[in-house]
């Protein structure tokens, strides 16, 4: 039933809109939406009332809607209240308990709206409720934990908690911290948190949070200084902590005031000092000396050891580095021969070739040519380990490169049922980078993934900047990488593969030597990927201005 209170249009397009304002107050679900008389009394109810409330519409019109209040709302008369206030505002918002029909208590959100005629006499009101029963319990929920939380940070007095964000500047302060350190919370909040150690150490910071992200987390002892400038010995732990997507959100900080304990430490040690100056004499002090001096030498001469030690290995390695570039020189000689050869015999100008001939020669070639490869890779990283590898770093159009790249990986992908997707690169994103190693890498991330990408999956090769560094990625649909292994591909002659029983030919140095380039040219080269989702390569590179490619060019 709709409200009493409003005219009904008789005919014509008024009449249609009435009866379609009907209809969606009478079908409205989420919403108690009736109308009450100028005391109160229920004059219409719609089926979002009735589901609500519990109450047909013959069960509750021409009741009072105090029945909806519970015995506290109406012992302070807050149903009157909200009359009065609605009909001197013309509305009034609310939220509080409300009772259904059953005796049930629901949390509510009620708004009550005066109704006049043309002279402004009130007619009624529209009283239009909402459940947030649901959402208050969340609420509260949230509310609790959040107040345990602060309430747990809060109680804990012996230490300082806090966090920092990513570049070390202090988020958060507790109780803890502003008692051992001094600062209240609006004088600390915001600054870095290298204010809190001494002149001796300003490079610490740094080096802790760098340890932090590195390992997770950086434990230390050793001096700081509170706002007053005095000095207390303290154990500091800061730990890394990571978003969901597994980017650095910031670093929690606990710091614990041993100030005392040292103290006692020292003077137990000052005690135990002179008791055995005391009972031992100076012939145990002597001793003492005696074996410390002994002791003083040995250690001299260890490090003598390690020192020499450390330096044939050194010696060792350059050896190694040497007879790699120079077995690598020998054994491309015979290869280049090998693959001339092949190459004549094909053409024919020794005789006849037969089909089969053909075939056989053209696996000698592929062997020839993964032999030459593999050659080329311990060479490229024996001169890379022997520190022998120069670059020529100027500015370089990153869509050129990907245009040079592209031809040289599609009939790869062809062969094997893989698709490439280049997507569009801006014509004015450039870096600076040696042309040959910047594609070099290129290939050789776009290869590896050739290789762990099964037939009719996709390879795609995009480029963007990000402040002063232009990136690209190739990402594959492959068969991915455990976590445990993402470094490990890194590594030298490291062969773990996507999988473990799917065994990639190669010597193992493609990924390597790329990161290594990347670094040489003031770059990095990560990876993302988890088993069985496809894995993506980002190869980050200093930007260049545009107008620099053009000017190198003169």
């Amino acid at each position: 039933m709709y409200s009493q209170v409003t005219t009904k249009p008789t005919s014509g397009p008024d009449r249609q809109t009435g009866d379609l304002y009907r209809l969606l107050v009478d079908r409205v679900l989420d919403y108690a939406i009736f109308a009450l008389d100028p005391q109160g009394y229920i004059l219409s109810w719609n089926a979002g009332a009735e589901r609500l409330k519990g109450y047909s519409p013959s069960e509750i019109i021409g009741k009072h809607f105090s029945i909806f209040y519970p015995p506290e709302a109406l012992a302070a008369d807050r149903p009157g209240e909200e009359l009065r206030i609605a009909t001197e505002t013309g509305s009034v918002e609310d939220e509080g308990w409300r009772i259904r029909k059953d005796g049930s208590r629901f949390w509510a959100n009620v708004l009550i709206t005066a109704l006049r005629d043309d002279r402004g006499e009130l007619v009624g009101f529209a009283k239009v409720t909402r459940d947030l029963t649901t959402r208050r319990s969340a609420e509260d929920a949230l509310r609790q934990s959040e107040a345990r939380f602060r309430l747990l940070i809060k109680s804990i007095q012996g230490y300082a908690v806090f966090m920092l964000d990513p570049t070390g500047h202090i988020a958060t302060w507790n109780e803890g911290a502003e008692r051992i350190k001094g600062f209240t919370e609006d004088e600390i909040v915001g600054k870095h948190f290298s204010v809190f150690y001494p002149p001796e150490d300003s490079d610490k910071p740094e080096r802790e949070l760098h340890v932090a992200k590195a390992t997770g987390k950086s434990e230390e002892e050793g001096w700081r200084v509170r706002k007053d400038g005095s000095r207390f010995w303290a154990s500091v732990i800061i730990t890394a902590i990571y978003d969901a997507k597994g980017d650095l959100a910031g670093f929690a900080k606990i710091t614990r005031d041993l100030t005392e304990r040292r103290a006692a430490y020292e003077r137990a040690l000052d005690d135990a000092r002179r008791i055995a100056a005391e009972e031992a004499g100076r012939a145990a002090a002597e001793r003492t000396a005696a074996e410390l001096r002994s002791l003083s030498e040995q250690l001299r001469v260890q490090a003598a050891e390690l020192e020499r030690q450390r330096s044939e290995a050194a010696g060792a390695n350059r050896v190694k580095s040497e007879f790699l570039a120079a077995m690598s020189h020998e054994l491309r000689t015979p290869l280049n021969a090998i693959g001339g050869y092949a190459q004549l015999i094909q053409l024919g100008l020794s005789g006849p070739v037969t089909e089969a001939q053909l075939k056989q020669l053209d696996r000698v070639q592929r062997s020839q040519q993964h032999l030459l490869s593999v050659i080329n890779d311990i060479l490229n990283f024996s001169r890379i380990e022997a520190g022998k590898l120069t670059y020529d770093i100027h500015p370089l159009l990153v869509r050129d490169t990907i245009e040079a790249v592209a031809p040289i990986i599609e009939p790869l992908t062809r062969n094997v049922g893989i698709s490439l997707v280049v997507k569009e690169c801006p014509p004015d994103l450039a870096v600076h980078a040696d042309h040959a190693k910047f594609e070099q890498i290129l290939i050789n991330l776009l290869s590896n993934a050739v290789k762990f990408t099964p037939a009719g999956g996709y390879i795609f090769l995009e480029c963007g900047a990000d402040g002063n560094s232009v990136w690209l990625r190739v990402r594959d649909t492959g068969v991915g990488i455990a976590g445990e292994h993402l470094e490990t591909i890194f590594a030298p002659f490291a062969q773990v593969g996507r999988t473990l029983a799917s065994p990639k030919e190669g010597t193992g140095l493609g990924l390597s030597i790329s990161r290594e380039l990347a670094r040489g040219m003031g770059g990095e080269l990560t990876a993302e990927s988890a088993e069985g989702a496809g894995s993506t390569f980002t190869l980050k590179l200093p930007r260049a201005d545009v107008t620099e490619v053009h000017a190198s060019h003169y």
